[in-house]
């Protein structure tokens, strides 16, 4: 028996991630492959570097792509700087904090974590607390939590670190190239993010950056693997060969060592992806998600819902609104999908029947997108008499469109 052909059909995708893949990004991704060391290819390899430090906002030299998706790149940087016992402090806000938690236990990191009520952010003066009782030589923190909506202020946290020869790590998945984020001004270590986000690629990717001050504690645990190196030995190693930044980095330069076969077309999405960000211009990007954020959450607002967690503290490409009274979770979004092709998200943990997280991020942060989906969420909760302000919605986030023109 033959199976019949693959079809997926087209979805508006509301999700935090993934989003819906630039088709220009799609296209790239459908040229020839070519070998990892052929010269064209570390040619892409390279101007992507490039590309990336402008997306990144950083002068940093090893800024470039992890095969894995966007967790890879926290795991590698965490493993690659934590050596047994090392003392990593945590600032939970969300799903994602804990993650990272975990990751630094498993590099066999002292773990140390404190936890914020879910929607709120710490101030800085409760992270200061925190690193001068347990004075840690890593703080890894999120800077956008896609689980409550949260977005963590990091100026302040960043340059009290450095002060303090602290190194600080960052995962900014969900707002690299969607909210404003500066690496080298904030005085970030290192960063890990991802591909499906605001990028537009598909999932795949980590993108990583870290400066001089990380590459050193790299560099002091490199250990090349005995089939490239018969004399390489290192009793401080890193715990990891796949994601070993002290190899990983070696192939991204100009060393080119053969450590891993790269997803040659996921690089050719990456191209692109960034090609396509600096043409479009990234504060230019960044202001489009803030401008289709402050359209979906009028919307909202005019039907009556309410959005989840600290007003003063929210990202711009991912919202979380308080599910109505009356309305079923599940129901709604499965109709979403069954009858208007839009996926949403559901809740995480203690969130989950309580919260809808809708993103607007990279291709899916549309105009379009924005108006059909508040149609459709209104359309659908007074089919099953949610009581709500019907026509009002679209109306409310039209207005937010017409006056920034």
């Amino acid at each position: 028996m033959i199976n019949k052909e693959l079809f997926i059909e087209h979805r508006i995708i509301m999700t935090p991630g993934p989003v819906e893949a630039d088709p220009r990004v799609l296209r790239a991704m459908t040229h020839p492959i070519i070998g990892q060391f052929d010269p064209d290819f570390l040619k892409i390899m390279d101007q992507t570097m490039i590309m990336g430090r402008e997306i990144f906002q950083t002068k940093n030299k090893w800024t470039y792509a992890i095969v894995g998706t966007a967790r890879s790149g926290m795991e590698a940087i965490l493993f690659s700087i934590i050596k047994p016992n090392e003392k990593v402090y945590v600032p939970i806000f969300g799903r994602f904090g804990h993650l990272i938690a975990e990751i630094a236990k498993r590099a066999q990191g002292n773990v140390h974590t404190s936890e914020k009520p879910l929607g709120e952010v710490y101030s800085f003066e409760e992270l200061k607390r925190e690193i001068d009782t347990f004075t840690p030589k890593v703080v890894a923190i999120v800077h956008g939590e896609s689980s409550t909506g949260m977005m963590q202020p990091l100026e302040e946290l960043g340059r009290y670190c450095r002060k303090k020869n602290i190194i600080l790590v960052v995962d900014n998945v969900a707002t690299l190239a969607g909210a404003p984020f500066y690496t080298d001004e904030w005085c970030i270590d290192a960063v890990a993010s991802g591909s499906q986000k605001c990028l537009a690629m598909p999932a795949g990717l980590s993108l990583i950056t870290y400066n001089e001050r990380v590459e050193k504690i790299i560099m002091e645990r490199q250990k090349i693997e005995q089939g490239l190196d018969i004399t390489s030995q290192n009793e401080d190693m890193i715990l990891t060969n796949y994601l070993d930044l002290s190899q990983l980095q070696e192939y991204w330069g100009e060393k080119r060592l053969n450590h891993h076969t790269e997803a040659t077309s996921m690089l050719y999405a990456l191209y692109e992806a960034y090609r396509l960000t600096l043409q479009e211009g990234l504060a230019e990007r960044i202001a489009r998600h803030a401008l289709n954020k402050k359209a979906l959450m009028a919307g909202l607002k005019a039907m009556g819902l309410s959005t989840f967690g600290d007003l003063n503290h929210q990202m711009p490409t991912i919202s979380c609104v308080n599910i109505p009274k009356g309305a079923d979770d599940a129901q709604i979004r499965d109709d979403l999908v069954k009858h208007y092709n839009i996926e949403i998200a559901p809740g995480f943990g203690s969130l989950k029947g309580k919260v809808w997280r809708i993103g607007a991020l990279g291709y899916s942060s549309r105009k379009q997108n924005i108006l059909i989906f508040l149609g459709a969420l209104e359309t659908l909760l007074l089919y099953h008499h949610v009581d709500i302000k019907p026509g009002k919605a679209v109306f409310a986030a039209l207005d937010v469109y017409h006056q920034a023109t």
